[in-house]
C-alpha cells in the first residue's frame, strides 16, 4: 500500500506525532486533485485569515457576535489583531511552545473562534471541547491528549477548575494552565491582550504537522481522539465547500453545531474564512433564533441536524429565508419526511451530507440539480467510496454493505487500540450501513451496529423512524431492536408525540398501522413507548445506547 511519509514536523513537543498509529494502519491518502497539492510550509491561519489581509480585503467582514447587548462585527484586519495578540500571550505570557496541546472551552463566539486561530497561528494542536462537558469528562480529554494550557470563557471555569484542584477526584496534573476570557471587566486574556501590537508571525508549520485533536462525539465508550494535520483542515475546505456548495466571499454563514464539532469547525469558521465569506457565531440558538439569523444577516448557508430543520420548518413562514441558498444537513440520517416539510415550507433543498469526525467533514453530498430522493448523494470530488461485504469485497448495485472510503483525510487516531476498527486495508470505514445505485449514488440504511435482524430479516432502525416521522403526531422519534425470544429481535420504537396528541393504546395501533402502509409491514414497530423527547449528544445526535438502556430496565 502506498504511503505518504511525512515532512520533518517543526514542533519542540513532538508528543502528537509521536503518538500516531504506526504506518501500517493508515488509511491510504488521495492528493492528486490541484487543488491539494500545499507547500511544505503550512499554517492554517495565514491561509485562513491573513492572506485575506494581505491581498488588500482586510475592510470585508469576518465574524459577527453579539455581546450580550448588541451586536458587533470584526473585518478580517481586526480578527488579524486580535489573532495576533492572542498568540503573543500564548507564545510570551504562558510560554508555550509548538506541538503543546491547548484545550478551548467556549460557546460559538468570535473569541473563542480567534483563540482557535491563534493557537494555531503559534503552532500548538488545539483541543477544543463541547461546552457541556463535565469535569470527569474533561480530565479523560486531558490525560489523553497531555493537555498543558487552557482558554476558557469564564462562566464555564468550574468544571475545569475541578481538574486543576489538587484536592478533586478529576485532578489532572499535565494541566498546567488556565486563562479566562469574556469576563465583564476585561481582565483575564484580554488584559494580557492590550500589552501586546506588534504583528505576530505564523510559526513556520509543516502541511504535515499536526494541528488539531478532535474527539469523537460518540455515545459509547472512552472518547477517542482524532488527529488532523495543517493540510487536512485545508483539504476539507477545498473539496466540499468549494465544489457542492460552490461558496464565494459573497457568502453569509451560520448554525448551530458547536466549533468543537468538526461539523461546526468546518461550517461555521474554517469554510467561510478560507473563501473571504462571513460567519455568525451566537452562543445559543432556538429554531426560531435560527430562523431569524437567517433573515437579519441574509444568511446564504446555514448548518445544523435534522431535527432543527424540522422544528424550523413549522415556523419557517414566518421569516423572509430568500437569501439562502444551502441549509446544510449533518451529524446524523436526514429523515425524507424532514427534508419534504422543510422544501414544502420553504421551497428550499436541503443539501445533506455525511462526513465525520474521523475524516474531519463531509465526503457524500449532493446538492440543487443533482440531488436524487431518497439519497444522500455522491462522492464529494477528490474522494472514493465503496460498499463492501465483510471481506472487504465490492458488492453490486443495490447491495447492502459496509461503507469503505479514502481521499486526502482520514482517520489516525491518538495512540488508541480502535485504530484497526476503523481503518482496513487502507480504507476508513465509518461503521455504516449503505447501499449504492449504478449512477454512483449512496443510500443510508443504518449504522452497521444499528441494524435490526428480526425474525431473519434486515430492517434499518432509520427507515422505521423515516416512515414514523411522516405521521402528523410524531415530533421525533426513534428505533431500536430489542432481544425477542421467537424473532431474535423486534422493532421498538420510542416516540416523542406533539402536545396536542395523547400517547395511548389507540395511538400506538395508529403509527403501527401507519407504517405498515408506508414500509413493509414486517418492518412496523411491535412496541412503541412514548417519551417526552429523545436522549441527544451535544451536537445533536440521537443517543441509542441510552434507548437500549431504557428498554433494558422496562
Amino acid at each position: 500500500m502506498p504511503s505518504h511519509a511525512l515532512l520533518p514536523s517543526s514542533h519542540v513537543d513532538t508528543y502528537v506525532r509521536e503518538q500516531l498509529p504506526p504506518k501500517d494502519q493508515w488509511p491510504e491518502f488521495i492528493f492528486e486533485r490541484p487543488e491539494l497539492q500545499y507547500p511544505a510550509l503550512l499554517n492554517v491561519t495565514s491561509e485562513l485569515v491573513d492572506v485575506h489581509v494581505a491581498q488588500g480585503h482586510g475592510s470585508r467582514p469576518a465574524l459577527h457576535g453579539h455581546d450580550g447587548q448588541a451586536p458587533f462585527s470584526w473585518t478580517y484586519a481586526e480578527l488579524q489583531d486580535r489573532v495576533n495578540r492572542i498568540a503573543q500571550v500564548l507564545t510570551q505570557d504562558m510560554g508555550l511552545v509548538a506541538g503543546n496541546r491547548l484545550l478551548l472551552r467556549g460557546a460559538n463566539t468570535p473569541m473563542m473562534a480567534a483563540c482557535f486561530l491563534a493557537g494555531l497561528k503559534a503552532g500548538l494542536v488545539m483541543v477544543p471541547t463541547m461546552p457541556l462537558l463535565r469535569a470527569a469528562e474533561l480530565h479523560q480529554v486531558i490525560q489523553k491528549a497531555k493537555i498543558v494550557a487552557a482558554l476558557c470563557v469564564h462562566h464555564l471555569g468550574e468544571e475545569l477548575g475541578y481538574c486543576q484542584d489538587t484536592r478533586h477526584p478529576q485532578h489532572a496534573p499535565e494541566l498546567k494552565q488556565v486563562l479566562h476570557f469574556g469576563a465583564s471587566d476585561g481582565s483575564g486574556l484580554e488584559g494580557l491582550m492590550r500589552q501586546h501590537a506588534a504583528p505576530f508571525t505564523a510559526h513556520p508549520t509543516s502541511r504535515d504537522d499536526a494541528c488539531l485533536i478532535a474527539f469523537t462525539s460518540g455515545t459509547t465508550g472512552s472518547p477517542k481522539g482524532t488527529v488532523h494535520f495543517h493540510r487536512d483542515v485545508l483539504a476539507m475546505c477545498d473539496l466540499f465547500p468549494r465544489h457542492i456548495l460552490h461558496m464565494t466571499p459573497a457568502d453569509v454563514v451560520c448554525g448551530t453545531p458547536p466549533m468543537a464539532f468538526t461539523f461546526g469547525l468546518g461550517g461555521l469558521l474554517a469554510f467561510p474564512l478560507r473563501f473571504g465569506a462571513s460567519t455568525v457565531l451566537l452562543e445559543k440558538h432556538t429554531p426560531e433564533s435560527l430562523l431569524q439569523t437567517i433573515a437579519t444577516y441574509r444568511i446564504t448557508q446555514c448548518y445544523t441536524a435534522p431535527t432543527f430543520y424540522r422544528q424550523m420548518a413549522a415556523l419557517a413562514r414566518k421569516f423572509d429565508l430568500q437569501s439562502l441558498r444551502h441549509p446544510v444537513s449533518a451529524g446524523e440520517a436526514l429523515p425524507d419526511a424532514t427534508r419534504q416539510l422543510w422544501k414544502e415550507q420553504t421551497g428550499i433543498d436541503i443539501t445533506d451530507g455525511i462526513g465525520g469526525t474521523e475524516m474531519i467533514h463531509i465526503y457524500i453530498s449532493s446538492a440543487g440539480a443533482q440531488v436524487r430522493a431518497g439519497s444522500i448523494g455522491q462522492v464529494v470530488p477528490g474522494y472514493i467510496a465503496h460498499i463492501v461485504d465483510d471481506h472487504m469485497q465490492e458488492v453490486p448495485p443495490g447491495t447492502p454493505g459496509r461503507l469503505a472510503v479514502r481521499g486526502p483525510t482520514g482517520c489516525r487516531y491518538l495512540n488508541d487500540a480502535r485504530q484497526t476498527h476503523y481503518v482496513k486495508d487502507g480504507w476508513n470505514l465509518p461503521g455504516d450501513t449503505f447501499s449504492m445505485d449504478a449512477d454512483g449514488y449512496f443510500y443510508y440504511l443504518a449504522r452497521n451496529d444499528d441494524m435490526i435482524i428480526s425474525a431473519g430479516y434486515n430492517i434499518a432502525g432509520p427507515e422505521v423512524e423515516s416512515a414514523l416521522m411522516q405521521h402528523p403526531a410524531v415530533a421525533e422519534c426513534g428505533v431500536i431492536g430489542v432481544p425477542d425470544p421467537e424473532r431474535g429481535q423486534i422493532v421498538m420504537a420510542y416516540v416523542s408525540l406533539k402536545p396536542e396528541f395523547i400517547g395511548d393504546d389507540e395511538m400506538v395501533e395508529t403509527l403501527q398501522n401507519f407504517v405498515k402502509q408506508q414500509i413493509a409491514p414486517f418492518k412496523y414497530p411491535r412496541r412503541i413507548q412514548f417519551i417526552p423527547a429523545l436522549p441527544r449528544t451535544e451536537t445533536g445526535k440521537l443517543q441509542r445506547f441510552r434507548l437500549r438502556q431504557l428498554s433494558a430496565d422496562h
